[in-house]
């Protein structure tokens, strides 16, 4: 018994395994620099982002800046100074110079743009919804075919079609009509694509259902259900809508001839044509002026836009 006994517990003796001490795999041992190597690659990344965005912002921003800059300035002094700072202060005289040039057509212009851009997006939003809800929920033959139109004509840019429209606006004597920039700007494809990707993913079948057996017929569940969980998403067509119609400048110059009829993007291309009858200096302080809207736009309708673009991120 003793000898076994001491076989088991003695480590010299014959037979017996001598006892390992347990060490740790090089691979589990701890890292003390792995953390703060982590940590000091998120704050370079950081910093990396944040100056590209900085300088982004600063491009972008920095025309912007030199038109407010220069608008302000005295009337005559647009271009001499420092661009990039005050130097008087003369808007208001400026604003008043422009509203009298020509018997006031830039107050025109204007509300031409308006016009165009209010009726264009608001026509183009609802036909965009109603299309993007048919896509999403309704089976027809056909759907998958239609959908891929859609997004071949997104990919098609609109400037291509201006010759096209040119030619049969001209064939059915619409050119110098209104309806000839109003009736291109109620298509939007790309209203379209984001309406069926939103209803897809933000309207759940159940809940259409559920009207269906109240007895509530499709135009009312549409206007009483889709159009109020869709109304983030209808903010960010109507926006995209209303900017691309303002900015859209080849289309109207080709079929509005009548300066009363012309958007203010046409109209300030017009002026600056004319550096005799027109002083630079108020295609300038114009040009800050038809920017407001825009502005005014976005900054209304900012927390609807913001929920729209991240509306069915997250199912």
């Amino acid at each position: 018994m003793s000898a076994i006994s001491t076989a088991r517990t003695d480590p010299a003796a014959p037979g017996t395994r001598p006892a390992q001490t347990p060490h740790r795999s090089p691979s589990l041992r701890p890292a003390p620099n792995r953390r703060a190597s982590r940590r000091e690659t998120t704050v370079t990344s950081r910093v990396t982002v944040t100056a590209l965005l900085g300088l982004s912002a600063v491009y972008f921003l920095f025309p912007l800046w030199w038109l407010l800059i220069s608008a302000t300035k005295p009337f005559g002094e647009q271009f001499s100074g420092s661009g990039l700072w005050f130097d008087g202060f003369g808007l208001w005289d400026n604003i008043v110079r422009l509203g009298e040039q020509d018997g006031g057509i830039f107050w025109r212009w204007m509300l031409n743009s308006l016009m165009y851009c209010g009726v264009g997006a608001l026509l183009g939003t609802l036909f965009s919804a109603l299309a993007g809800y048919a896509l999403a929920k309704f089976d027809f033959p056909g759907r998958g075919a239609v959908f891929g139109l859609v997004l071949a004509a997104v990919l098609i840019p609109k400037v291509l079609f201006t010759l096209p429209l040119y030619l049969m606006f001209s064939s059915v004597g619409l050119i110098d009509n209104p309806l000839a920039v109003l009736l291109p700007s109620v298509v939007s494809p790309f209203g379209v694509y984001l309406a069926r990707v939103f209803a897809s993913q933000t309207i759940p079948d159940e809940v259409l259902e559920a009207g269906r057996l109240d007895g509530a017929g499709e135009l009312r569940i549409f206007r009483g259900i889709v159009v109020r969980m869709l109304l983030p998403a209808l903010v960010t067509i109507f926006l995209f809508q209303f900017v691309e119609i303002w900015n859209n400048y080849l289309l109207p110059a080709m079929v509005l001839g009548d300066d009363r009829l012309q958007p203010v993007t046409v109209g300030l291309v017009g002026w600056n044509a004319s550096h005799v009858a027109v002083p630079p200096p108020l295609v300038v302080i114009g040009s800050l002026v038809s920017v407001v809207p825009l502005l005014l736009a976005f900054l209304a309708l900012q927390r609807f836009w913001r929920a729209g673009m991240t509306a069915g991120a997250v199912k």
